[in-house]
């Protein structure tokens, strides 16, 4: 029996729809933590589109790949958080919680993409 006490649900067991978003988000979300990390740690500039990287200086391209790093990371945290959320407050509602993280992220890129790439292409 599902009781739903504001936007949370209380039963027995989880919905295997809500297991499945769980393990695709995560994985999806790992993946993009992964991607974050390489650019932001390991500045591998490369992984990215050429086009994104052409107008940046040598010396700014530690910075660069910092904030894209940290901004794709942001991202897959947003995905990772949503696939947890989809356990307690339903797949489309923990949508929300991806929405958030993900301007979060795209914000930052746009940032980093005007500062070091004066431009977006």
């Amino acid at each position: 029996m599902i009781y739903k006490i504001g936007i949370y649900k209380r039963k027995g067991w989880f919905d295997l729809e809500d297991i499945l978003i769980l393990i695709f988000m995560g994985v999806i979300g790992l993946l993009f933590m992964y991607w974050g990390f390489l650019l932001c740690v390991k500045e591998k500039i490369n992984i990215m589109h050429d086009y994104h990287y052409t107008k940046v200086n040598e010396a700014d391209k530690k910075a660069y790949t910092q904030i894209m790093g940290i901004a794709v990371i942001v991202i897959g945290v947003g995905c990772l958080l949503s696939g947890v959320a989809s356990l307690f407050i339903g797949g489309a509602k923990s949508g929300i919680v991806f929405g958030g993280f993900f301007a979060i992220g795209i914000l930052m890129m746009l940032y980093g993409q005007i500062k070091y790439n004066h431009g977006l292409f």
